[in-house]
């Protein structure tokens, strides 16, 4: 396996001459799995504890742009986009297999490459069922979990969910074509203010980044696979639920409340599985961080700081 470097050169003509680099300065760097580059942020230490940050739909690891200098100072952060999102490799939907077996598979061959033997991991939309997949792959390498409107249990699907249950049941065009109003700018917009307390703090620069990727040719097939292969992990959500009462890793769980892709009913459940679960419910939407990111980064670091070693 090659590992490609983006942007650790370009970072250092930034520093003035003789400067060190600090732990919360990020790298922008790629490494090549299965004939595709995985592009992923870094920043921090790797001699202390890693955390792994999964991103959700239709964004990349550019959801955690401001949140990873804030544990830089006290972890190793890596936070990948994976294949058909942010800058990693868009294969055509034809001549690959876009699911998230797939990739679970290739951010655990990530890990490996940079040597990451144990890791906490943030949860977050399409991120839960990759990390969960990953959990249930290899339970006692994941030191401890941050959920924030990630789904594990069938109480979280609600009316949102129809026509994608539909594109489950019967794949057809129809049903698939039915799904293409989710790739629109105005849908994008909607998933990152709806709910949340004051639209005019959240950056437009979401929209765009995540529309401009959405719009390239061949990406709404991608997103379509997706879509469809998301059906897979419901029958999942009973072996990763016993998992969870089995190894019992420690949880913090900071959701949007008023989120209508994964609403609140999805976080109670947690509460039956896991016994050191940390539960909060905070007045936003789907994308909490983008106003509460303060408040999680800070929960974060007391958490992870007393759980992981």
């Amino acid at each position: 396996m090659k590992t490609k470097i983006f942007a650790t050169a370009a970072l250092a003509l930034l520093l003035p001459l003789g400067a060190v680099a600090k732990p919360s300065d990020v790298q922008f760097n790629a490494v090549e799995i299965d004939g595709l580059n995985i592009a992923y942020r870094e920043a921090g230490d790797p001699a202390k504890p890693t955390v792994l940050l999964l991103h959700g739909f239709p964004t990349s690891s550019h959801m955690f742009r401001n949140l990873i200098p804030e544990l830089a100072d006290n972890f190793h952060v890596i936070a990948p986009d994976y294949p058909g999102f942010g800058a990693s490799d868009m294969p055509d939907a034809a001549d690959y297999e876009y699911s998230f077996e797939n990739n679970a598979e290739i951010i655990t061959k990530l890990l490996n490459v940079k040597g990451v033997d144990k890791y906490a991991v943030y949860l977050m939309d399409y991120g839960a069922p990759v990390g969960y997949r990953m959990f249930a792959n290899d339970p006692a390498r994941v030191s401890a979990f941050v959920i924030q409107n990630g789904n594990a249990y069938e109480e979280g699907l609600r009316e949102f969910w129809d026509p994608i249950k539909a594109y489950w049941a019967d794949p057809s065009d129809a049903n698939g074509d039915a799904l293409r109003g989710f790739l629109t700018l105005d849908a994008t917009k909607w998933q990152f203010t709806h709910g949340v307390q004051d639209p005019t703090t959240i950056s437009p620069d979401n929209f765009w980044h995540a529309q401009y990727l959405l719009d390239r040719p061949g990406n709404q097939e991608v997103q379509l696979e997706m879509f469809l292969d998301y059906g897979t992990n419901v029958g999942e959500y009973p072996k990763w639920q016993a998992l969870f009462r089995e190894y019992q890793p420690p949880a913090l769980l900071m959701w949007g409340g008023n989120d209508v892709i994964f609403p609140e009913d999805g976080a109670h459940p947690y509460k039956k599985d896991l016994n050191n679960l940390e539960f909060h419910i905070l007045n936003t939407g789907h994308f909490a961080l983008e106003e509460n990111g303060d408040e999680i980064a800070a929960e974060m670091n007391d958490f992870l700081g007393r759980v992981t070693n």
